[in-house]
């Protein structure tokens, strides 16, 4: 499926508020199409906030200097945005009711619904991207399984599948490997992988830097809802950096073309 542009967001001195407070204060951030990124960024840093205006849950304080666009339009029928951007959040893995069985959780994003409803009609090609899906996602056994009775990385693979139904080019990842076990995490990790070496855009949004795949070559750090870096990750995945964004001291690990971080020795000790 083709995006308008070369441009998947384009955010322009951009406030924002939730609630009665400002998370984003002149916000300028751009992301174009083919580019994937990870935004990497503590809890309270605005990463939520920038997925709710991705989503289009939220809209930026009008003003003529600033503006807000999605795929080159700052304009959306939201289901139809949803058809071109897959999104995979936590949120959502928590609306799913334990009764919905895995095929109809991938059918499910044709309408970008939760569910399946009786008014909604599904084509032999739909039901054969649901298949292929299952099978690529290595969830072949959760076909007919309760989404209850499945486990965390089944659920999180399975809403993935759902993004995936319409073939978007972007997709947006929310910490999409929090929660998970060791093999659970490796396993999703893999499959991102293998996204992103068949051409997809990416955009992960997240504060665990061991999700970062070594197919992602830009990183934005966010911070108090300002961009504090943005550039190649090998200038911006710095100890000297992720102390500065994390508020403690941190030592960074690259092995495999992934980064970890551990401890960093704090002044004044030993």
């Amino acid at each position: 499926m083709a995006i308008p542009g070369n441009k998947i967001i384009e955010i322009q001195k951009a406030t924002v508020y939730r609630g009665r407070t400002k998370v984003f204060d002149q916000l300028s951030l751009e992301i174009i199409k083919g580019q994937s990124v990870a935004i990497l960024g503590p809890n309270g840093s605005g990463k939520s906030t920038l997925l709710k205006l991705l989503n289009r849950e939220l809209y930026p304080v009008q003003n003529e200097n600033s503006f807000l666009k999605v795929l080159g339009e700052e304009l959306w029928n939201v289901w139809d945005l949803r058809r071109h951007l897959g999104i995979v959040s936590p949120d959502l893995q928590e609306h799913y009711l334990g009764r919905v069985k895995g095929l109809e959780v991938l059918l499910s994003g044709i309408y970008s619904s939760v569910d399946i409803w009786s008014h909604q009609t599904f084509s032999d090609l739909d039901y054969q991207q649901a298949e292929t899906l299952l099978k690529k996602l290595g969830i072949v056994h959760c076909r007919e399984k309760r989404f209850a009775e499945m486990s965390t990385g089944e659920q999180r693979r399975l809403l993935l599948g759902r993004a995936l139904i319409h073939d978007p080019e972007v997709l947006v990842l929310d910490e999409p490997t929090s929660g998970l076990d060791v093999q659970a995490c490796f396993l999703y990790i893999e499959i991102v992988r293998d996204l992103l070496q068949s051409g997809k855009t990416i955009v992960l949004v997240t504060h665990h830097i061991h999700e970062i795949p070594p197919e992602i070559q830009r990183v934005v750090l966010l911070k108090n809802g300002q961009v504090m870096a943005d550039g190649q990750k090998r200038e911006i995945l710095t100890s000297r950096c992720l102390t500065a964004l994390f508020d403690i001291p941190v030592d960074l690990v690259p092995l495999n073309g992934f980064y970890q971080v551990i401890p960093g020795k704090k002044a004044g000790l030993d």
